[in-house]
Formats: C-alpha cells, sequence, structure tokens
C-alpha cells in the first residue's frame, strides 16, 4: 500500500438523507411540470373547439341557401 492513500468514511445515516431529499426535490418538479403541459393541453384543446365551433357557425352562414320568390 502506499503512504499516501486516503479513505473517506461515509456514514449510512448520511447516505440515506442525501439520496431522499434531491429524489423528492425532482418528484416535485416533475410534478409541477406534468401540472402545466395538463394546462396548456386544456387551453389549446379550447381555442381549437371554440374555433372549430366559430368556423362552422360561419360557414352554414355563408352557405345558407335562400329560395328566391321565383323559385316558389
Amino acid at each position: 500500500m502506499t503512504k499516501n492513500s486516503k479513505i473517506k468514511v461515509i456514514k449510512r445515516n448520511e447516505t440515506v438523507k442525501a439520496v431522499s431529499q434531491p429524489k423528492a426535490k425532482a418528484d416535485e418538479k416533475r410534478h409541477a411540470g406534468r401540472e402545466m403541459v395538463s394546462t396548456v393541453k386544456n387551453w389549446v384543446s379550447d381555442f381549437q373547439a371554440r374555433k372549430r365551433d366559430e368556423t362552422k357557425a360561419a360557414i352554414e352562414l355563408l352557405l345558407v341557401v335562400k329560395a328566391r320568390p321565383s323559385e316558389l
């Protein structure tokens, strides 16, 4: 063995605490990210549905067949 070798002692309690805290923070960030994505998806789907309804109504107004008095 060499004289300059260093040995680092890691206690069990220290390793459990170090691993659990970052995982909880990562889970919180992941949950917050999923919530934001869900919110934006809902906004987009609402916007698209509204736009479809408005477009459908506009087309129906433009393509309404009006009977002319001479055709009756």
